[in-house]
């Protein structure tokens, strides 16, 4: 019998599907987004319940994504989800080596958040993180302003750079991740918004609520 975490689990899966679908049918922005807003919701609900087939649906979610980007002259994002598409192959090799085969649960990395290890950064130290985010976005989108056509190259670098270190913590198994996470969430919906494709807008409207559904798990799995 499903208890209530389980019960809650699938339907705010199914809800970020159905909202998925609805936003496609009121304002469609092509197959290729519809698809891409899918995997993506699918990968990170999965990945915020410690789940190892999220990297199923977030490899699916990367090369549709990408693909999307290259259309809008994202520049910065194209190059991120290359970095995405590499470092979810070192992904999950940590992650099934740390994963406990023994239980029934054998894709499921519930006693792998169980050992995740939290970043233990003072205030100073998450300060200068936030510095070190700024100033690589502020270049970056000075540099695709000035040498690209990128239309929102300000938007494009932000959502960048704060990405690459909050996918490195993903990776390394760290819940730190999440505050990171919904920081480019919440300014990818604005330059998607913005771009006129409002599936990929709902999709991270969809996940910066998955910020805080993962961290939530994490925690709790974290406390035993």
């Amino acid at each position: 019998m499903l208890n209530k975490t389980k019960l809650f689990d699938y339907a705010f899966l199914a809800t970020g599907l159905l909202v998925q679908i609805i936003t496609y049918w009121i304002a469609p922005s092509g197959a290729w987004s519809l698809i891409s807003g899918l995997c993506g919701i699918c990968s990170v609900v999965l990945c915020a319940q410690g789940n190892i087939l999220y990297y199923i649906f977030g490899f699916a979610q990367v090369i549709t994504y990408t693909y999307l980007c290259v259309l809008e002259h994202f520049y910065a994002e194209i190059a991120m989800n290359v970095f995405y598409f590499v470092t979810m192959i070192y992904g999950v090799f940590v992650w099934r080596r740390q994963l406990n085969t023994g239980t029934e649960e054998k894709n499921n990395l519930s006693r792998l958040v169980g050992k995740v290890q939290t970043l233990q950064l003072r205030r100073k130290s998450f300060v200068w993180l936030s510095v070190v985010c700024a100033l690589l976005s502020a270049l970056c989108g000075w540099l695709l302003s000035r040498y690209t056509d990128d239309p929102q190259p300000y938007l494009d670098a932000f959502t960048t750079v704060p990405a690459l270190f909050a996918q490195i913590l993903m990776i390394l198994v760290y819940r730190e991740q999440w505050y990171l996470w919904m920081v480019v969430n919440v300014l990818a919906f604005f330059m998607w918004l913005k771009a006129g494709d409002y599936c990929i807008a709902v999709q991270y409207l969809f996940w910066c609520t998955n910020c805080v559904y993962g961290y939530y798990h994490w925690t709790r799995a974290l406390k035993g």
